[in-house]
């Protein structure tokens, strides 16, 4: 056999070999990339992502407009917890524009379980969806009460199946409580081992209050009486349970859209809120979309993955990304053509450049730059 030819087979040999050891060596990383784009506005899998209900009796209940446009929030796609990346995927990723190759730990650490992390992600988006109702109804300078009630219950504590997340607390051995600091002020008191009476109104009781646009009604609350037991921490007296705010409304605002999670799109629900509840289209016709989370008070905070993002918005048809002060150095260093990233920083922010967006005077946005 010619010299030049053994070569060549020796390299082809080669190649095979180490394309055969890269698909199967495992790497411990994971890939990101852009997901799915969902209108706020509009309908996903048949449903209405967002749907103000009518209810009967109420007074003063502000009117839901059709709402028509494009507030998109935006997702990333990443590998399962489960799925380990071979080495030409993991090279593949790094080369590639639209995706990112991170530790695989980044996404899913090690202290915590698959299902730990999808539970987290699915709290996270159900309080975010909570705080976009309250921003967007304070903007509209709409009535909402809070309430302490009960977040999360500890699995094995002294108040699994005594207590439900849900539950509104009223009282912790007969002293009203106004936030969620009060309870344990209330329970450490005790030595661990003695009993504490809580008067809470049941969460079943509490949403079909809501469903009616009304407070949790004290004659629904019920006194459960549980023994304190003590911490692995610091050893003072707990009751196993994780207290928190929830609010009442005087209408009802649901909000469906499955398979997503953490909070990144509790800003464009609110916009979409408001949209729905004002007269006219807050973007004039304009292809906006958007992320960040946003609390009670309205103020927008950074996210993960916001260039995964932007490549979403552009490639659905997005002309402007209402981005998160916190992520504007970062998204701007790699800005997809034809796309204005709008820096914002609370709800308040983003209705005004919606309101220059929709008039024209897309000069007067203030835009992001590179770090």
């Amino acid at each position: 056999m010619p010299r030049r030819t053994a070569t060549l087979l020796a390299s082809t040999l080669l190649l095979i070999a180490l394309l055969c050891a890269g698909v199967l060596i495992k790497v411990p990383y994971s890939e990101m990339s852009p997901g799915p784009t969902v209108n706020t506005l509009g309908k996903h899998d048949g449903d209405p992502v967002l749907n103000i209900k009518d209810e009967p009796g109420h007074k003063g209940e502000p009117k839901q407009y059709g709402a028509s446009g494009h507030l998109n929030m935006t997702t990333v796609r990443v590998t399962g917890s489960e799925y380990r990346m071979n080495l030409v995927e993991a090279v593949s990723g790094w080369l590639r524009h639209d995706g990112v190759v991170v530790p695989h730990s980044t996404l899913y650490p090690d202290n915590k379980s698959a299902q730990q992390v999808d539970q987290e992600n699915a709290e996270e988006f159900s309080a975010s969806q909570e705080s976009a109702k309250v921003a967007a109804l304070k903007e509209l300078r709409t009535p909402v009460s809070s309430h302490v009630l009960v977040s999360s219950v500890l699995k094995g504590g002294p108040s699994e199946k005594r207590l439900h997340a849900g539950d509104v607390i009223t009282a912790v051995d007969g002293k009203p409580v106004g936030k969620p600091e009060s309870v344990a002020e209330v329970v450490t008191q005790h030595k661990p081992g003695q009993k504490t009476t809580f008067t809470v109104v049941p969460a079943a009781k509490v949403a079909a209050s809501q469903k009616k646009g009304e407070k949790p009604s004290p004659k629904d609350a019920k006194k459960v009486t549980l023994a304190t037991e003590k911490a692995k921490d610091d050893g003072r007296a707990v009751v196993g349970i994780q207290p928190g705010i929830g609010h009442s409304f005087p209408f009802e605002i649901d909000i469906k859209l499955a398979d997503i999670g953490g909070p990144s799109a509790g800003l464009m629900f609110a916009l979409g809120i408001v949209d729905k509840l004002t007269l006219g289209n807050l973007t004039g016709g304009k292809f906006v979309a958007g992320t960040g989370t946003i609390d009670d008070k309205g103020k927008v905070g950074e996210i993960g993955g916001i260039q995964m993002k932007t490549v979403a918005a552009r490639a659905k048809g997005a002309k402007f990304f209402l981005t998160p002060a916190g992520n504007c150095p970062s998204a701007a260093k790699d800005k997809p053509d034809g796309l204005t990233l709008v820096k914002t920083s609370s709800i308040h922010n983003a209705l005004d450049s919606l309101k220059k967006i929709r008039s024209g005077k897309t000069g007067q946005l203030t835009q992001c730059k590179p770090g």
